[in-house]
């Protein structure tokens, strides 16, 4: 029987803020994001290009490039260990660059990168480039990492892993580079996995079977996904539960049938309604979201997404930022639509 301490998600984030500071301004990337990825389940995390995912998924990678840093926020990871016992990390306190967090990458925590092609090193064979992780951290000596790249590669689907392993990663057609990639994250049995995008510039037929890769390899090794992309599609197969972000803020999140069938946020309506339908009337335009999002330099005062939401309540959304709240169970909103502002905060307007 589980205890409670097995029931906590595999991993909490907390007011997560990372921050770029630079000479034109600070760049607030992720701005206060809160949520958790339970054991065993997909996580989809959403949004248009700019809105913080994988700035996100970085953080808690602690490979956030300078000038960025994590201004603010907790990022508990919980391992298991084979004797049964569980520890709680809060990563922000971990030394990025420190022996620790080196363990902790490709061993706890494995990364599908958006882009196999500049993720693999052209110098190196996959074979040798996944051999060197499994080294690092299962200690095996040169023949079994070997023999463990093979093992990974024959796991993934790729034919004739004994002559591919020796393969350079300009010599694999993207599908294969794909599957090498998820081979390379999974081959310390990484008890989390992000995946950035993992079927960005993929034609349709590949990226149904890395997503069914994706699902079979999750259900025989029991491992987390979070799972990043703005392909809504991808989300309604492959998650359990949803956070949508916006401008680096969790506007909305919790399960997948209901943020699909019930959502409450209007910039999570609005990505919805531009999801292509069999239902739709032929030669109509989709609904589109107006205008884009802010400069980074020049983010809008109260909701960020208020200059674009059709439901706006002027001097209400403009003034005041709203924050995360129960909306239904377990599904939260951060809107003035669900939630009275602070009459404090709004006297002066």
């Amino acid at each position: 029987m589980d205890n409670g301490q097995d029931q906590a998600p595999i991993l909490s984030v907390r007011n997560l803020k990372t921050y770029f500071f630079q000479d034109e301004g600070t760049v607030h990337a992720v701005d206060g994001a809160t949520f958790d990825l339970a054991r065993g389940k997909t996580l989809g995390i959403v949004g248009e290009s700019g809105c913080g995912k994988s700035v996100t998924a970085r953080s808690v990678l602690r490979i956030v490039e300078r000038p960025g840093l994590i201004a603010e926020g907790e990022i508990v990871l919980r391992r298991q260990h084979p004797a049964g016992q569980t520890d709680e990390l809060d990563l922000t306190k971990v030394d990025a660059d420190g022996a620790l967090m080196r363990s902790i990458r490709g061993k706890d925590i494995g990364l599908i990168f958006q882009e196999p092609m500049t993720s693999f090193s052209v110098h190196y064979t996959i074979g040798n480039q996944i051999a060197e992780a499994v080294r690092l951290h299962l200690k095996l000596p040169p023949r079994q990492a070997r023999e463990r790249a093979i093992e990974m590669l024959r796991l993934v689907g790729i034919p004739k892993p004994d002559r591919r392993v020796d393969e350079y990663s300009f010599q694999l057609s993207g599908g294969l580079r794909q599957r090498a990639m998820i081979a390379m994250a999974l081959s310390c049995d990484p008890g989390i996995l992000i995946a950035d995008e993992p079927t960005t510039a993929l034609d349709v037929t590949t990226q149904a079977q890395i997503l069914a890769l994706l699902e079979r390899l999750q259900q025989e090794r029991g491992m987390a996904i979070m799972l990043i992309t703005h392909n809504l599609g991808v989300v309604a197969e492959m998650c359990d539960d949803v956070v949508v972000m916006y401008l680096g803020r969790v506007v909305e999140k919790g399960p997948v049938d209901q943020i699909f069938h019930d959502a409450k946020h209007p910039y999570t309506q609005a990505l919805l309604r531009s999801i292509p339908s069999i239902e739709s009337e032929s030669r109509v335009k989709l609904p589109t979201i107006s205008g884009s999002i802010p400069h980074p330099y020049n983010r809008p005062k109260g909701c960020p997404f208020h200059p674009r939401c059709p439901e706006a309540m002027p001097g209400v959304c403009d003034a005041q930022a709203p924050t995360l709240l129960p909306v239904g169970p377990g599904q939260e909103a951060s809107c003035f639509l669900y939630h009275q502002p602070d009459p404090k905060d709004l006297v002066d307007l």
